[in-house]
């Protein structure tokens, strides 16, 4: 796959509005750059990222970082390198939790924070009660693939997990899901938009069925927060999580995790951590209240209550408060629409140049994924064209976002010719 060309570290410095920094570090004493203006609504906005020798067209596997996003790493760092003039670097978690939960129409008490997208899917299976034999968990063939391990090991446990498998369209029927749910099915596990091939499970349709039974919903939303319209509210799923180095622009390591209020009486606890302390005292040190026990604690009555245990990465989250004020200012909505012209070309394309769509063909998702035996023989051919996509060993799969205009998408189907 190409690389991008290595830029002058004092490229990176202008570009990110960074040099008053270099010079603070320097012992100048400037003051650090003010958080960059509102984000324009206008897309493409190449102007919002840095420079890119490469045509990139992989956010779906890792999203650029954004210049902005960049810019408030920076002032973070400086904060924590004591540098002189410092002083915007204070981070706000609070805020953060409330604007990703704005993004999915979630309350900020439903929402905490978790390592990734599968420790958050982990740690719902486990509040659930499970493994647990006899138990019934629904799955399908178009859900993150990582997660085939935590079903095939709930089978060996004792689950009964009945596994749905794709149709030829790439599509998993909702049929074939009112068929598989039943009296004492307890979980319906699922990929909102699949990795694989950019299917959409109609999640209502998916809850209602689930919830007539009993059963609970999770959603992996790492392919849907933050690129298609998101209403946890209205789909009435139970449980959702997803991390944030795709289309939440920041990076690996910090994720979210959602739980509908009205759930969490349902859940066993399995983490116990300081930070879902809602109240805490000591009986042990000087000067401390006597008490009977070592320590007096109460959990928080909330998501993080349940499920948060220790600290986050704070780096992920500097970038996150830019990117996620970013993606409310664009609004989801924009930024699906300007996604949807250019898949909209290449799946009507690529059909012509030989290819096997894998993507139905009605997809919000921000990419377009094709079957192909032994596909990574494209990559030379790609690698000469200097354009970026996913490739796999059958499959390869191209994702758009912001920054993409349709001389990007071109590029790339002259590069598949």
């Amino acid at each position: 796959m190409a690389t991008t060309r290595a830029i002058t570290r004092r490229e990176w410095l202008i570009a990110a509005g960074a040099l008053p920094l270099a010079a603070g570090i320097a012992g100048a004493g400037e003051a650090l750059p003010a958080a960059p203006p509102a984000a324009p609504r206008r897309l493409p906005d190449k102007a919002s990222f840095a420079r890119m020798d490469v045509t990139w067209l992989d956010s779906g596997s890792r999203h650029p970082i954004s210049l902005g996003a960049k810019a408030a790493l920076d002032r973070y760092l400086a904060g924590r390198m004591q540098v002189p003039g410092a002083t915007d670097h204070r981070l706000d978690s609070g805020r953060v939790i409330e604007r990703f939960a704005k993004l999915i129409n979630a309350e900020p008490s439903e929402i905490a924070f978790v390592p990734s997208t599968t420790a958050g899917e982990h740690l719902v299976v486990q509040a659930l009660g499970l493994p647990e034999k006899r138990a019934h968990v629904v799955t399908d063939t178009l859900h993150f693939f990582g997660s085939f391990p935590l079903y095939g090991d709930l089978e060996r446990a004792g689950v009964e997990v009945t596994w749905l498998r794709h149709d030829d369209e790439g599509r998993i029927p909702l049929d074939a899901i009112e068929r598989a749910v039943r009296r004492g099915t307890r979980l319906v596990s699922l990929s909102l938009v699949s990795t694989v091939n950019g299917f959409e499970h109609d999640l209502a349709a998916v809850c209602e069925i689930a919830h007539a039974h009993g059963a609970r919903v999770y959603a992996d939303i790492i392919h849907a927060a933050g690129c298609i319209p998101l209403d946890v509210k209205a789909s009435g799923v139970d449980f959702a999580a997803c991390s944030s180095y795709k289309w939440l622009m920041a990076d690996f390591g910090l994720g979210f995790l959602y739980a509908r209020a009205d759930r969490l009486a349902e859940l066993r606890r399995v983490r116990h951590g300081y930070y879902g302390i809602g109240r805490f005292s000591t009986h042990v040190y000087p000067f401390d209240e006597p008490g009977e026990a070592i320590a007096d604690y109460a959990y928080r009555e909330d998501a993080r209550g349940m499920f948060a245990t220790g600290t986050y990465a704070h780096t992920v989250l500097a970038l996150l408060d830019h990117s996620l004020g970013y993606l409310l200012d664009v609004g989801v909505d924009n930024i699906n629409a300007h996604a949807r012209t250019l898949t909209d070309r290449l799946k009507a394309e690529l059909p012509r140049l030989g290819y096997r769509l894998a993507t139905p063909p009605e997809s919000r998702a921000p990419m377009v994924a094709c079957w192909m035996e032994n596909a990574r023989r494209l990559a030379p051919r790609l690698e000469q064209a200097n354009v970026a996509i996913s490739v796999g060993r059958n499959r390869f799969r191209a994702s758009v976002s912001v920054f993409n205009d349709m001389e990007d998408v071109e590029r790339l189907l002259a590069a598949l010719a």
